[in-house]
Parts: C-alpha cells; sequence; structure tokens
C-alpha cells in the first residue's frame, strides 16, 4: 500500500538527559531534543497491517495535515524538529482521519465492515491509575517510553495518511450519522476527518475548562484548524461576542466564517500601536473576555494580552503547544479569580461523540475550513504549501 512516513535521525541534544528506555526503544518524550534532519517519504510498498483480535482494518477516505505533522518537517537552526512532544520514527503519520472499516479482529463486536468511522489519536491504556481516575489523555503508558504498546496514532504508531491503518476498536466512533446530515459519502468523510482536531478544542473548552455561560464573551487567539473548531464551538455554545486574532488573511476569513464576530490581525494593531488587550477591553465595555482560548502557541506573546483582558471570574483554556517558558502574573489570577486550564489531547469524557452529534445536527460545519484538497501521491506538494500556511486545511485523499 501507499504510506507517508517520516524519518529522522536519533541524535539526542547534548546536555540532554535521555533515559535508557528511550535509547532502547527510541519512543522519546520531547521530540525537539532528541530528532533531527526530518524528511518525508512516499513508499508504495508498505505492508497492509493486520489486525489483531481486538483492532479493526480501517480504509482511509479522508486524512487531513495537522500542525503538529508540520512541526515534525520544520527545523530549528540545528535541524532539530521544533514538535517538543512524544515521537517514535519512522512512522506513518496522519492522526485527523476517517474511513470505511474493511476488517474486523475476532474479538470486536459492536463494528463491522462497512461501518464509517474516525478514531482518536490517543492510545491510552484504560488500566492504570491517570486513565482509571483522572483523564485518559494523560495516560502513563501511553507516555512511557518502555512501553511500545500505548501511545499516540501518527506519532508513537503508525498512522493514517496511507491506505489503510489499523487501530484497536475501542478507540473507534461510527460517523454513519454524518452521511445522513450531509447526503454525502465525500463530505461525511470529509467531516469525520475533522473530528480529532475538533474535539481537541471540546475538550478544551468544555471538559477541561468547565465551558462559559451562554452570552459569555469568548476570545480565541488563532484560527488554525483547532482555534476555528473553537469558534464553531463557541458559537454554537451561545457566546455573546467572539473576538478572534489571527494573523493569515486567509484564516481570518475562515473565523467569520465558522462564527466569529470580530476578527484581528494582531500585528495589524500593533502597528497601529493598538494591542489586542486594550481592543478586547473596547469591545466587552471594560468587562474583560469571560473565556479565552489560547490556540496559536505563542504564549510569550498571547499570555500578557490575556491577562490584562481577563474578566471578573474569567478562564483560559490552553491548547496551543510551545517549548517556551513565560512568566506569570499570579496576581491578576488572585484579584480577578481567574483561572487556567492547561488542556491536552482529546479522549474520554464523549468528547468525540458530542462533536459528532454537533456535526449530525448541522450545528456546527467543519467542512468549511477546508481549503485544499490533495491526492495521496500527492503529498510533498500538500506538505510544501502546509508550510505556507496559507490554509484553513488542507485534506489529503488516499
Amino acid at each position: 500500500m501507499r504510506a507517508v512516513l517520516v524519518y529522522a535521525d536519533f541524535a539526542p541534544r547534548p546536555g540532554y538527559k535521555i533515559t535508557q528506555d528511550e535509547l532502547r526503544t527510541h519512543k522519546v518524550r520531547e521530540g525537539n531534543k532528541v530528532w533531527r534532519n526530518p524528511k518525508l517519504v512516499l513508499r508504495t510498498d508498505y505492508p497492509v497491517p493486520e489486525p489483531k483480535p481486538d483492532e479493526v482494518l480501517i480504509r482511509v477516505k479522508a486524512v487531513g495535515i495537522c500542525g503538529s505533522d508540520i512541526h515534525f518537517l520544520e527545523t530549528d537552526e540545528e535541524g532539530y524538529i521544533i514538535y517538543p512532544g512524544l515521537t517514535k520514527f519512522p512512522v506513518v503519520i496522519g492522526h485527523e482521519f476517517s474511513g470505511v472499516i474493511e476488517k474486523v479482529g475476532a474479538n470486536v463486536r459492536n463494528l463491522k465492515p462497512g461501518d464509517m468511522v474516525t478514531s482518536e489519536e490517543m492510545f491510552w491504556c484504560g488500566e492504570c491509575d491517570a486513565c482509571r481516575g483522572i483523564d485518559f489523555n494523560h495516560c502513563t503508558r501511553l507516555n512511557d517510553p518502555a512501553d511500545l504498546e500505548y501511545g499516540e496514532l501518527g506519532f508513537t504508531h503508525d498512522g493514517a495518511m496511507a491506505d489503510y491503518v489499523v487501530v484497536k476498536a475501542k478507540y473507534v466512533w461510527k460517523i454513519n450519522s454524518l452521511l445522513e446530515a450531509y447526503g454525502s459519502e465525500e463530505k461525511a468523510f470529509e467531516a469525520g476527518s475533522l473530528v480529532e482536531p475538533t474535539s481537541v478544542a471540546y475538550h478544551a473548552m468544555f471538559t477541561r475548562a468547565g465551558g462559559f455561560k451562554p452570552g459569555s464573551y469568548v476570545v480565541v487567539w488563532g484560527a488554525g484548524p483547532i482555534g476555528l473548531g473553537a469558534i464553531a464551538l463557541a458559537k454554537a455554545a451561545g457566546a455573546g461576542k467572539i473576538i478572534v486574532f489571527e494573523v493569515s488573511p486567509v484564516r481570518r476569513e475562515l473565523a467569520k466564517k465558522v462564527g466569529a464576530d470580530y476578527v484581528f490581525n494582531t500585528a495589524e494593531l500593533q502597528k497601529n500601536s493598538v494591542e489586542p488587550w486594550e481592543k478586547i477591553m473596547e469591545i466587552t465595555d471594560g468587562q474583560g473576555a469571560d473565556f479565552h482560548v489560547e490556540a496559536a502557541g505563542a504564549p510569550q506573546h498571547t499570555l500578557p494580552q490575556m491577562q490584562r483582558s481577563l474578566a471578573i471570574d474569567g478562564k483560559i483554556a490552553w491548547i496551543g503547544r510551545a517549548p517556551k517558558e513565560v512568566p506569570i502574573y499570579i496576581e491578576v489570577f488572585q484579584v480577578r479569580r481567574g483561572q487556567l486550564f492547561g488542556s491536552q489531547g482529546h479522549s474520554g469524557f464523549r468528547n468525540f461523540g458530542n462533536v459528532i452529534r454537533l456535526m449530525a445536527a448541522g450545528r456546527i460545519d467543519m467542512t468549511q475550513i477546508i481549503t485544499s484538497r490533495f491526492k495521496l501521491d500527492e503529498a510533498h506538494k500538500a506538505f510544501e504549501r502546509a508550510h505556507q500556511r496559507i490554509d484553513g486545511k488542507i485534506t489529503l485523499k488516499p
């Protein structure tokens, strides 16, 4: 079968204290401190995976390019990848996908060939203390370099930028209802491939941060696919005003399309000696934002703005990833009764199921953010475009 893989040199940075398990398995917690000189390879001779008793084989119909995929291939001045998280190369990339089940393992009972499905990206065990008592997204076995059974689809385990992918049945969600909503298999599969990034936003906003009251003022920082999902979800949840900051003109237009009321180019504002926090305070009549969503991954720029525009009892849901340490002014959170919620992943709590329900009900339509479509054989061309940051979402069609 065809498959798109990332290869890179295993070269721990001088001074980085790599563990013996990471050395042995090459499953590392901090990818940007280990992997160097990445390259993208389209193979045509990759073996079709065979599902184990608890797995299903899925023929991929649509798969999106995520910011993480792009960060696998972008490097710093020393040639190290800029993605800071869990990785194990070489690997078939791609984790935002949908498809149709071709084959099921002997122990699978609730799925069958022909089902339209999508899948979670976090491969949690369901048995460790974190899974049983806190949150699947923080599964200790998923993050354990010594445990190769669990990890992340397209990061440590072969993903969906291929003709076929296998996943455990417990991570799979049916999307047959999307066919009824869209009336087209192609559109339904496109929507299905966007369940994962939208669920990342849903988990941060409603599961981790506890959501907001209808009528609240919501600010979204960054209108990439996850930020766009946050905007659509905020609209569906009854936000009073939705304010968005984004530098890309294409993404600013998409932000309006999915529900933003006010959209600003941060760079343009500051060029005119206006700070984003000032614009927020102006629009909210001095009350500030009840709910901030950080989906930009630029804490050095966004956190100071959020701290100066946080409403009393306001919340910050933090999704963006960045390997940077920044100062935080605790006094703001004390006197404003504010809270900051770090969020990772999308699993558990019926996040996927609720996003699928919202799509099926027509409350959100994330297919609007797809601005480029490529065939799987055009993967290199698709990534060349992705590095330009001129799209909402780029989708590959195997």
